[in-house]
């Protein structure tokens, strides 16, 4: 189906609501104005006050404010999350197009393990089928982030593993306001946004377009366009409409190819573009709709219908590792003296061509009650979800071949059903407790039209065909989580929760029609912590965790540099660790004029397999890895920031990030492979600098931003074919204009 019809098919009387917790949505009034009503606020996750996070969450949770995202002034979103204790980002191209974020040791391999969401709505290709962020929404159009890793997670799904991470949009203003924010940088970096909004009586209305390109940022060059409405209406003074569209259309060179090792030895050809011709278009239309209701004084009901499709084409050269390849272009990269030591580039190439269509309705009650002399709080939903994803593979018989033969063509759909209900009960005047239950069923199908097939014993061949084959997959997922309040500075929470994920439909069904009967990614997450403010202007936060898994399903695909497609069940993994912050205000502390800040946030994190599972060597040996360390889960993680605001209208900011080494293979390979791709990635350290000054009036600002100021070389990647070095130092400078 045509995607703009696929949309439009929804419907805009589908109603709406919001995908999260009730506290989110109230009604505001402009000052000295009673009558009108202004605009529904962001769409949040874990509640808009600091101090019901800090009194009332059972879990693990992290907010960066729109004013930090001021301060970082960020290229890519990656310089964001690696402020949030407990993520591990792994750049692909350095501009975060495409996240890959890990969360407590899990794979970051294309954020997989992560419940992303923009103003509470799915943003995966296919949250439950095809769950990877091949699209991931960018940041410099963001007013916030937010990240929750404990059992509250339950609530949204169906990935329950690692955490959730919910982007939040700006709403409308309540008076009219023009904004244009202008950075610009070496390597021909360029973001622009431009905004307007503004409240006509119960109407709000933001409208807002960035543009964002880049010639020479490391080997990738990349343009991408984005453009979003939001339409906030107070129906009367129990109801809220919220209506929101997006269009996002990107090309970029991205491609797998990446150095081998001698290349990066040798150093010069860092963001060499090995395979010129390799290019990827993503376009994305989306449409969510947005209905709460107040029923009563306690009651509240809110619904979302949203819908989303998204087109990936992506052109890939071919090349081999053989120096008998056939149909060879003479391009060598590489030590050809060395057995897997050099990249031969060949003239063909192909087309990986996907579709995704997603629509999805979630009605939600929530319940304030009182038992008892008790308070307590009762949220409970049910949602329905659509998804099909069409997919071919073109064989291109030139290097920049824009079409050839079609070789496969699948289309793979799936309906999932979930309901969750959630209630939290004050049990004395300091301890609550939580309690919820998820259950997730999920019918899927695989229907195989073109593929490659064994025809009278000679394999390979292509041939039209009919293979349909369903499977289904039905979990209960349950959550507690407990929170003490020790006194009015000091609270202790624990939780555990049931980590869930659904099988992928390619891996969970073969090329043959076959149901492989791949498990669900199961385990038990336990977590404990404590929040505390000691001192004003001293706040802490730390937290033990525990993952552990009955099936870790281990990535085998190419973009997570391995040889073969999809994913395997990977048996039993334990993730045991802490992370904390600690946040000094020292204008509080000694009562300064000029805000003066440290923080600084840390990870510790051991994952191993811990059951015995046999891996091949490239000598063909079978090992036991049971206690290696899985794959990209670096053992600590640091990020610390100094800020000072106002100096004069000048505010300075200072980050650093500290990530220790890891091993980019089971087999816990510490010397390097000729190719690049397996062997141990030491640690590295970043340095970025922000300064900005506000000018008179506080409607326009300046500011100089650098990123990787000591221009740091590593090895961001070994994926996912080939080594990935760091981005170079950048230096941009930007303006803001508020009018």
């Amino acid at each position: 189906m045509n995607s703009r019809l696929f949309l439009l098919s929804l419907g805009l009387p589908l109603v709406a609501g919001v995908l999260v917790a009730p506290a989110a949505v109230a009604q505001q009034t402009s000052p000295g104005d009673t009558a009108r009503l202004i605009r529904v606020p962001e769409v949040t996750i874990l509640g808009g006050e600091q101090n019901e996070l800090f009194t009332s969450i059972p879990g693990s949770v992290s907010k960066v404010s729109a004013k930090e995202l001021r301060l970082l002034a960020p290229v890519s979103s990656n310089e964001v999350f690696r402020r949030v204790p407990g993520l591990n980002v792994v750049d692909e191209e350095g501009i975060g197009l495409r996240a890959n974020i890990g969360i407590r040791g899990m794979d970051p391999d294309r954020s997989r393990t992560v419940l992303v969401l923009e103003d509470g709505v799915p943003v995966a290709l296919g949250p439950y089928g095809e769950p990877e962020l091949y699209y991931t929404p960018v940041i410099d159009r963001m007013a916030g982030v937010e990240v929750l890793k404990g059992s509250g997670q339950i609530q949204y799904g169906p990935q329950t593993i690692g955490g959730v991470i919910n982007y939040i949009t700006a709403d409308a203003p309540a008076e009219a306001q023009t904004t244009v924010r202008l950075r610009g940088g070496g390597r021909g970096y360029f973001s622009g946004l431009a905004s307007y909004g503004n409240t006509f009586g119960r109407t709000g209305l933001l409208v807002s377009y960035l543009h964002k390109r880049a010639d020479n940022l490391g080997p990738v060059h990349f343009r991408l366009h984005d453009l979003t409405m939001k339409l906030n209406v107070q129906l009367n003074d129990r109801q809220t409409l919220r209506l929101k569209l997006g269009v996002y259309d990107e090309f970029s060179n991205a491609s797998y190819l990446g150095l081998t090792q001698s290349q990066y030895e040798q150093g010069g050809q860092d963001y060499q573009q090995l395979a010129p011709d390799d290019r990827l278009p993503v376009r994305r239309y989306s449409i969510s709709a947005a209905h709460t209701v107040r029923l009563s004084d306690h009651v509240q009901l809110a619904t979302t219908a949203f819908g989303y499709t998204t087109v990936r084409n992506w052109q890939r050269q071919d090349f081999s590792l053989s120096p008998t390849a056939s149909n060879q272009t003479g391009v060598v990269w590489g030590d050809p003296t060395v057995r897997d030591g050099a990249v031969y580039m060949q003239n063909s190439n192909g087309h990986r061509n996907r579709q995704f269509q997603v629509a999805g309705l979630e009605p939600r009650l929530a319940i304030n009650y009182a038992v008892g002399g008790r308070s307590g709080e009762l949220a409970t939903g049910v949602r329905v979800l659509h998804e099909q994803a069409e997919e071919q593979y073109v064989v291109g018989k030139k290097a920049n071949a824009r079409g050839g033969d079609q070789r496969d063509y699948e289309i793979r759909t799936g309906l999932a059903f979930s309901a969750f209900a959630q209630n939290k009960l004050q049990l004395s005047e300091r301890l609550s407790a939580t309690v919820g239950l998820r259950g997730e069923v999920f019918n899927y199908e695989r229907d195989i039209r073109r593929g490659l097939f064994t025809v009278n014993n000679r394999p390979n061949q292509i041939r039209d065909t009919m293979v349909v084959a369903t499977s289904s997959v039905t979990a209960l997922i349950p959550g507690a989580g407990l929170n003490y309040t020790l006194n009015e500075r000091a609270t202790v929470f624990a939780g555990v929760h049931r980590g869930f994920a659904p099988p992928r439909i390619k891996d969970a069904i073969s090329g043959t029609g076959v149901a492989l009967q791949l498990d669900a990614e199961l385990s038990w997450n336990y977590e404990v912590g404590t929040r505390a403010r000691p001192l004003p202007g001293l706040e802490t936060e730390v937290t033990g965790f525990l993952m552990d898994f009955s099936n870790q399903i281990i990535p085998v695909s190419l973009s997570s540099g391995n040889a073969g497609a999809g994913f395997l069940n990977g048996g039993n993994t334990r993730h045991i660790g802490a992370e904390g912050s600690v946040v000094l205000d020292f204008a509080r502390l000694l009562t300064l004029k000029q805000s003066l800040a440290l923080d600084l946030k840390a990870t510790y994190v051991k994952a191993t397999y811990t059951d015995d599972r046999f891996a091949t060597t490239p000598t063909n040996e079978s090992r036991n890895i049971k206690g290696h360390q899985t794959p990209y889960a670096p053992n600590v993680l640091l990020s610390g920031g100094f800020s000072v605001e106002p100096v004069r209208r000048l505010s300075v900011r200072l980050t650093g990030t500290y990530v220790s080494s890891q091993y980019s293979d089971e087999l816990n390979t510490v010397e390097a492979a000729p190719h690049g791709r397996t062997g141990r990635i030491p640690g590295y350290r970043l340095l970025d600098a922000t300064l900005l000054y506000r000018l008179p009036g506080n409607h326009v600002s300046i500011s100089l931003a650098g990123k990787n100021l000591t221009d740091e070389r590593y090895i961001a990647s070994r994926r996912p074919q080939g080594i990935r070095v760091s981005t170079p130092r950048l230096l941009t400078a930007g303006l803001d204009v508020t009018l």
